[in-house]
């Protein structure tokens, strides 16, 4: 028994010098980079893309108005109709989150991420069209089917990246997630410039944009290989999981890797996946869940919704004049994105929790500067571009940490059988929070004036004060390791070292019994 310790023990140095070794792969890349392109970054798109054409939609409005019913639109129904079309973007959202679930569980993760595909091309079609049709009704239908689109990517896509990355590499690979959601709101801005898309003749074709990154992923995400962890854990497939993990890993051997997915598989108390309802009367996660739902909110309700919904209305009281406001706008997103991939880049180094908690608190400080300076405009003449400085910071403190974490640690906080309810309860918590800041912060605006952004300093600061004494590092931690971490808040028992020990050589003795079966046959043969 010893022996079998320590040679256990050798094993463990070795996998665990090999994994220092080891490098991204092109298979782990492309499937990252791919995956995102025709997810995150879609959603990402649609968040800025409506905003350069707002004018002309609005005219649309009026003139199928007036061709329908032979009089001008009201303000008032050209206001109402125009927050629908930008607000239901929310609710399609929510109904993508609440059905991902059941849609992961039928075709995996890659498959929803390719099915999710055709959502964004018939929303392409339907708003493209709207104008041709004279149907405003086609573009807000086209909206909330890429809302749809949206609330699937984003529970689907942070699932897949986080189980076909080693641990080393998890962080990083995750964050291609909240990169690529960076990069299509400065896309959509970029497109949406006046010398480009952003014209009465051309804004149709902002919308044809969306059909793009789908058909690249459709043509290239098929052959990359599904989840390795969904084919083992949940089909069973154990040979599709190890040639899923020798193209990720970009190594023959990976049996470490396939014992360690099969340790997870014994020491879940449910194999198969467990719904909602399960997994909100589960003692065992009841913290995860906790730390999952504050984080997903203060995502949101942290203030960065505020900031791109009214960014032209803030610079314009700042002093900023009509002229110049798209190009300071596209700065805004070229920092988001800046910041989005110097985070990519050192998140391995420095971990998950430092980087959220330095963001949440970072955007806390700039916020009260923001308020102090929005005060005192009036009195100094420079003070407006320090309340620009001050918008550039919060949004770069924002894509530090906050904008792309909590969707990693969804992933990451939760075992196989409970990611997928995890992911739906994260989406809707997401998405609710999301329309609630669209609706009450203009009246927040109004009632508080100046003042309005202490309340997302509040949030900031409760957010990361709660994620300093509860959140563990998970940096470099395989998911069994993480659970265990909340054993103690859980008030779970914690497998002991000989407990553990006895697990892995079970596992061993199994992988070896296989083997000798193996040989038996072929003897036989």
């Amino acid at each position: 028994m010893d022996e079998q310790k320590d040679d256990q023990i050798g094993q463990d140095d070795s996998t665990h010098n090999s994994e220092k070794k080891q490098s991204l792969t092109a298979c782990l890349l492309c499937a990252a980079f791919f995956g995102s392109l025709g997810s995150s970054f879609l959603y990402g798109y649609n968040l800025s893309v409506v905003n350069a054409p707002a004018l002309y939609i609005k005219a649309f409005y009026n003139k199928t108005w007036i061709e329908r019913y032979g009089e001008p639109i009201s303000a008032e129904t050209v206001t109402l109709l125009w927050s629908v079309t930008v607000s239901i973007f929310s609710i399609g959202g929510l109904f993508g989150a609440l059905s991902a679930t059941l849609i992961i569980k039928v075709l995996g993760r890659k498959g929803t991420l390719l099915l999710n595909n055709s959502f964004a091309v018939i929303a392409a079609v339907l708003l493209s069209l709207g104008e041709m049709s004279r149907s405003f009704e086609m573009l807000i239908i086209g909206r909330l089917i890429m809302g749809v689109d949206s609330g699937i990517a984003l529970s689907a896509l942070p699932m897949y990246l986080g189980e076909i990355s080693p641990k080393h590499f998890r962080g990083m690979i995750g964050q291609f997630n909240s990169i690529l959601i960076c990069l299509g709101v400065f896309t959509g801005q970029v497109l949406g410039m006046p010398e480009l898309l952003g014209q009465e003749s051309t804004w149709i074709y902002l919308f044809s944009f969306l059909a793009l990154p789908a058909m690249l992923q459709l043509c290239v995400l098929p052959f990359l290989p599904e989840s390795p962890r969904y084919l083992l854990m949940e089909r069973r497939d154990e040979a599709g999981a190890e040639k899923a993990f020798q193209r990720f890993l970009g190594k023959k051997d990976v049996s470490q890797e396939l014992e360690e997915v099969h340790m997870e598989a014994r020491a879940q108390d449910k194999l198969h996946t467990v719904s909602v309802l399960q997994l909100l009367k589960s003692p065992a996660v009841r913290w995860q869940l906790i730390t999952v739902i504050v984080t997903m909110a203060c995502y949101q309700l942290c203030g960065l919704n505020a900031i791109w919904y009214y960014t032209n209305g803030i610079l314009r009281e700042a002093g900023f004049t009509e002229s110049i406001l798209p190009y300071i706008t596209l700065s805004t997103g070229a920092i988001e994105t800046l910041a989005a991939i110097i985070s990519g880049l050192v998140i391995e180094r420095i971990g998950r929790k430092p980087l959220l908690i330095f963001g949440f608190f970072s955007m806390a400080v700039f916020f009260s500067l923001l308020t102090v300076f929005l005060n005192f405009q009036d009195r100094v003449s420079w003070m407006p571009y320090l309340s620009y400085v001050c918008i550039l910071a919060v949004i770069a403190s924002f894509c530090s940490g906050p904008g792309g974490i909590p969707f990693i640690l969804t992933g990451e906080l939760f075992e196989q059988s409970y990611r997928p309810a995890a992911f739906m309860i994260a989406g809707t918590v997401n998405w609710l929070s999301n329309f609630a800041v669209g609706l009450l912060f203009p009246f927040i605006q109004e009632t508080l004036q100046s003042f309005s952004f202490l309340v997302f300093v509040a949030v900031c600061i409760l957010g990361s004060i709660y994620l300093y004494v509860v959140l563990p590092e998970t940096k470099n931690k395989t998911f069994m390791d993480i659970s265990q971490s909340f054993a103690k808040i859980n008030k779970m028992p914690i497998p002991s070292p000989g407990q553990e020990m006895e697990l892995v050589l079970s596992i061993n003795s199994d992988m070896n019994g296989k083997a000798q079966d193996a040989t038996k046959m072929q003897t036989s043969l």
